[in-house]
């Protein structure tokens, strides 16, 4: 079986354990936890007839004190950036965040989940913003609550991994 490492990347509490918390167990909390360091992850997945392992490292959330730790990202096959839709600051990190990958783990597949999806009445993002983001990044829209695009989220990453293997494995 092939395995994958996808890095999950964002400020903190965006949701990134809630997103693979949904994938993994099918479940979802109010509750929030923080992540310390890094919560390790692994789903069985099937793209294309072949078996695929999507090991998940959801990374602590970047705050404004600390900054990801970015040897957590070297080795990754793929990120998975991951912001809130109902607050704006989440998204106006992402080029910098992006750039500390892409320095730390090269040119991998990238997506970002656009998260809490079903938080229509708190929506922070003007159509124009979310435009803006998928003219910068392959986006989903997700919510961990409802499950909304988890699915196709953690496919299409997974998809992308596999397109990238000969030259990554």
């Amino acid at each position: 079986m092939i395995q994958k490492k996808v890095c999950m990347v964002g400020v903190f509490g965006t949701g990134k354990t809630s997103l693979v918390q949904r994938f993994v167990h099918s479940m979802f909390s109010e509750r929030y936890l923080s992540t310390v360091g890094v919560k390790i992850d692994r789903k069985p997945i099937q793209i294309d007839g072949t078996d695929l392992t999507l090991v998940l490292w959801d990374l602590a959330g970047r705050d404004g004190h600390e900054d990801i730790t970015t040897s957590y990202l070297r080795g990754s096959h793929a990120v998975l950036y991951v912001a809130d839709g109902t607050r704006r600051e989440t998204c106006d990190q992402l080029p910098e965040l992006r750039a500390l990958v892409r320095e730390a783990a090269g040119e991998v597949p990238e997506l970002l989940a656009l998260n809490k999806s079903d938080l229509k009445d708190r929506w922070a993002l003007a159509a124009g913003d979310e435009q803006a983001l998928a003219r910068a990044f392959d986006l989903v829209k997700t919510s961990a609550k409802s499950g909304d695009g988890i699915e196709e989220t953690f496919r299409r990453i997974g998809r992308a991994t596999l397109a990238t293997k000969e030259a990554k494995s």
